[in-house]
């Protein structure tokens, strides 16, 4: 089992930053590919960022790409999600997940049924 916990949403204006955290327990990260998500209200939850087990691979959507960019530091066991030049439409519940199906591969998955493990959610909400 592993345990998935979301840090660092708030309210913040149009046009500012955060820094999503993700930390997990139960088993070390290290291995596998992360993803990021969001679920605004009202709508499917959606595919926002994923990375490599190394952080050597990434992939965004294309709502956020140049603004959004994906880390890992898996001596901590954490990914990060750090999140600039926000707009109002970024307003959402961010989840963490992970893909536990394979192990040090380069594949980038971007449904959500590819993902094994989720946080509970943060809710990043932007203002214009």
């Amino acid at each position: 089992q592993i345990q998935l916990v979301e840090s660092g949403g708030g309210l913040v204006q149009a046009g500012g930053s955060l820094r999503l955290s993700c930390a997990a327990s139960g088993r070390t990260l290290s291995s596998y590919t992360m993803g990021w998500f969001r679920q605004a209200p009202g709508k499917e939850r959606e595919f926002v960022a994923a990375i490599t087990w190394n952080g050597g691979d990434k992939m965004y959507a294309d709502s956020v790409k140049g603004r959004f960019t994906a880390s890992r530091d898996n001596g901590k066991n954490t990914v990060t999600l750090q999140m600039n030049s926000l707009k109002p439409e970024d307003t959402a519940v961010y989840y963490c997940a992970v893909d536990v199906t394979y192990s040090f591969t380069n594949r980038l998955r971007v449904r959500r049924d590819q993902y094994d493990y989720w946080g509970q959610g943060t809710q990043v909400t932007v203002s214009s």
